[in-house]
């Protein structure tokens, strides 16, 4: 499935009803009153956030979202029949934005929200609400009300509790196809993973998180270089970061320079993303290189108050103590 996590939509509410002139004609009653209906209401456009969608591509296809209009009145009192309101079906994470202003107008991030994105029409008043002593033969009717219309943006942000970031080829495919069922395509060349990835880590028998496999970030990602602009939007829901450096390439050789520029990125991005928990390690230490190098980097670290962790992706080593840590974090921060 093309993950689809933007989209520009028009929405429609129905308009009202009209209302409707009438007047009674029975036998034996020369001179019947009005007996116009009431128009009926126009349906809402209404979204509704559910699990069983995972991305706005239905949306990106038919991007036109119009309720019905109400039933006219007709004699003999009759009122319109109302339209039904018109359901969007939209993932549990979207955001719903005004397209013009940018405002946004609802955050529909747990399974049942809504949100009435347009109101129907109320429907015109028949002629028999405007008879009075002085005007008992009206001749005229309400028009229904329009309905609202607005064109909007729906952003999806992805809900995990954890984001892994880090460069392209870094092995975060690797780590959650390892500790999840998520199978993110794995090869070794850049931006392997294209779309993120959600998988659940079930590390006890009664508890589990979520974690996001986000495409790798690389210089200028903040401003729209590579893919990272288009994705850093998904780890702003997170509750931390998996940061995972890789130092058996160049020119990323240097783990802290490796760690600072992965950072400025998203500080350049979103401020408040540098302000999230962190677990940082080292990936790969199966490799010579990387093992040979291992206690120089995590000394360099421990200097700057950080914790450098250590593990393979590719043979297991490491990974059962980070994703304790993982979830030792969580617990504190109550996910």
């Amino acid at each position: 499935m093309k993950f689809v996590d933007e989209a520009k939509i028009y929405v429609k509410a129905g308009h009202g009803g009209k209302g409707c002139v009438s007047f009674r004609r029975e036998k034996f009653v020369p001179k019947g009153g009005p007996d116009g209906g009431d128009g009926g209401k126009g349906g809402d456009v209404i979204f509704i956030a559910s699990e069983s969608h995972h991305t706005l591509l239905d949306l990106k296809y038919k991007q036109h979202q119009m309720a019905k209009n109400g039933g006219h009145g007709s004699g003999n009192n009759r009122t319109g029949k109302s339209s039904g309101n018109l359901e969007v079906t939209v993932p549990v994470g979207t955001i719903i934005k005004n397209f013009d202003t940018g405002e946004e107008l609802a955050d529909l991030c747990s399974p049942g929200h809504t949100f009435t994105a347009a109101r129907g029409g109320i429907g015109g008043k028949g002629n028999a609400h405007f008879t009075s002593s002085t005007h008992q033969t009206p001749r005229f009717a309400q028009e229904g009300m329009e309905g609202e219309e607005f064109t909007l943006k729906l952003e999806l942000k992805l809900l995990a509790d954890v984001g892994i970031i880090g460069f392209p080829n870094a092995g975060k495919s690797t780590f959650i196809s390892r500790v999840s069922a998520a199978r993110p395509k794995i090869a070794d060349y850049p931006f392997t993973t294209i779309t993120p990835h959600l998988g659940v880590v079930k590390y006890s028998d009664d508890k589990s998180f979520v974690i996001a496999d986000i495409p790798g970030l690389i210089h200028g990602a903040h401003d729209g270089v590579g893919m990272g602009d288009k994705f850093l939007k998904h780890i702003e829901r997170t509750s931390l970061l998996f940061h995972i450096i890789d130092i058996s390439q160049e020119p990323n050789a240097n783990a802290w320079a490796n760690f600072t520029a992965i950072n400025n990125e998203l500080e350049k991005y979103n401020p408040a993303l540098i302000e999230k928990t962190q677990i940082v390690a080292m990936n790969k230490i199966d490799l010579p290189f990387v093992r040979d190098n291992v206690k120089k980097e995590v000394a360099r670290f421990k200097k700057k108050g950080i914790i450098l962790n250590t593990f393979s992706a590719v043979t297991g080593e490491g990974i059962r103590e980070i994703l304790n840590k993982i979830a030792e974090k969580l617990d504190q921060t109550g996910q």
